[in-house]
């Protein structure tokens, strides 16, 4: 007699273990019945030469089931459908063909750093310098205009900028960061045309915005026109925080706009001409070459960090809150390779705050706060995308300090832009309440900023 070979009907999972192993039961699961017209099989488990009146039975269903799915498949592919296609974002820099014909023929002038870069391939892997990408193609490049860190981006946070050579190019540099934020007019004297090229992360104290303003104040004055090359705003997909006030005006902190502005920097050049925040009221004759494939809630990693302490894309995300932290006594990571993910000071106990990091000079940070000295704080560096400041790490800290009176300094209103903040905290308001009183300023903001934008708002 012919032998029936048993084949296993289902497996189960061992629990417990923590190695997942499996193993074959010998029990069918409940509720299942299978029919017994052959041969005796043992429960949970099937003949492999089975009786062949089941055998057509289930050839019957599943050919039934195949045509039910041939024409489930015709229904939901109509004529002319087709899946959409995921399109890579184009910059305004790699948008060649709309702004090389404005150059042609005209000396031209740019305001650049590491983040000024063209894609020289469809799948945005390999890119080149903008400035370099403009000599190869003829462009009369006259000279390069360098913000905070510098034409090759060096330079700390703060730290004077110097003019000089390129070494690569040859070109004169002139740091817009120091003394001179301003383009004078005789380093405009001998251009026709400026670009301006550089990433901005959606921040109101990230000084890039304020060095456009200055630039585009040049232009109008001295009659110049200005090409913005426009790139995604990685913060864009929020609008959040105080409003600033004029009386705290400066370098951190130029207009009256919330911390996080959900804007391009393309959108922010028509905010500064259209709201007559230049000097005297004057207009800058600004052309803006816009992104392509792109809108508001779209994540965008860069594929160059804008400054040596933006190092990905979770600094970036948590730098409009953790910011906060450079106007108070605790460190916001600067001197440890997670910049703005990680907070901490001394007078943060250990108890509280188990975490713990030890500030040392790095490329990003020279002389970082806290320099060689242990802080107890929070890692940040695995929390979910914000889509608002935090200010719960903000408030906690200032609670668990050792020493309250000394945990704001000057440099905090400048960068929250407001008095306010700071003596909410020292009160000991809540964030609900906090971010209550912003509501106001915000539907007023938006009201305006809706004016000037270029692409499908978050």
């Amino acid at each position: 007699m012919r032998k029936a070979l048993y084949i296993p009907l289902y497996k189960v999972r061992k629990k417990g273990n923590g190695k997942g192993t499996e193993h074959t039961s010998g029990k069918t699961p409940q509720g299942l019945l299978w029919p017994r017209t052959g041969p005796f099989t043992p429960a949970g488990h099937f003949p492999a030469w089975p009786d062949l009146r089941i055998l057509l039975f289930f050839l019957l269903i599943t050919a039934c089931g195949n045509r039910a799915s041939s024409k489930q498949a015709e229904r939901t592919a109509e004529p002319g459908q087709t899946q959409p296609v995921k399109m890579k974002i184009e910059t305004g820099a790699d948008r060649t063909d709309a702004y090389l014909p404005l150059l042609q023929g005209k000396r031209v002038g740019i305001v650049a750093n590491p983040t000024s870069i063209i894609f020289r391939d469809a799948k945005k892997t390999e890119y080149t310098h903008m400035v370099d990408s403009l000599l190869k193609l003829g462009i009369s490049v006259q000279k390069v205009f360098a913000p905070e860190h510098g034409f090759r981006g060096t330079a700390d946070a703060g730290e004077a900028v110097k003019d000089g050579k390129d070494p690569k190019t040859g070109l004169p540099v002139i740091s817009l960061y120091g003394d001179n934020k301003k383009p004078r007019q005789e380093q405009l004297k001998d251009i026709d045309v400026l670009i301006f090229d550089l990433q901005d992360v959606g921040v109101r104290f990230y000084t890039y915005i304020s060095t456009l303003h200055y630039v585009m104040e040049a232009c109008a004055e001295t009659g110049k026109s200005l090409i913005v090359l426009d790139r995604p705003n990685p913060n864009g997909h929020f609008v959040d925080g105080p409003i600033l006030e004029p009386k705290y005006k400066s370098f951190v902190g130029m207009h009256p706009i919330p911390i996080a502005h959900g804007m391009t920097i393309g959108e922010y050049a028509f905010m500064i001409n259209g709201e007559k925040w230049l000097a005297n009221g004057v207009q800058c004759p600004v052309r803006v070459i816009s992104c392509a494939n792109y809108t508001k809630d779209m994540p965008y990693e860069l594929p160059v960090k804008p400054s040596p302490n933006l190092p990905n894309a979770q600094a970036i995300n948590l730098y409009p809150s953790t910011c906060l932290f450079e106007g108070t006594n605790v460190s916001e990571g600067r001197g440890t390779d997670k910049q703005f993910q990680v907070y901490g000071s001394p007078y943060l106990s250990q108890k509280d705050y188990p975490f713990s990091f030890t500030p040392k000079p790095n490329s990003g940070s020279k002389s970082p706060k806290y320099n060689g000295k242990m802080c107890h704080g929070e890692d940040l560096s695995e929390s979910k995308r914000l889509s608002r400041i935090e200010l719960q790490w903000l408030i906690r800290a200032y609670a668990h300090t050792a020493n309250r009176s000394e945990f704001f300094t000057d440099f905090f209103v400048k960068l929250a832009g407001t008095k306010a903040l700071q003596q909410q905290i020292e009160a000991g308001a809540s964030e609900d309440e906090i971010r209550e009183s912003w509501k106001k300023g915000l539907q007023e903001f938006r009201k305006i900023r809706e004016k000037y934008l270029l692409y499908e708002d978050a």
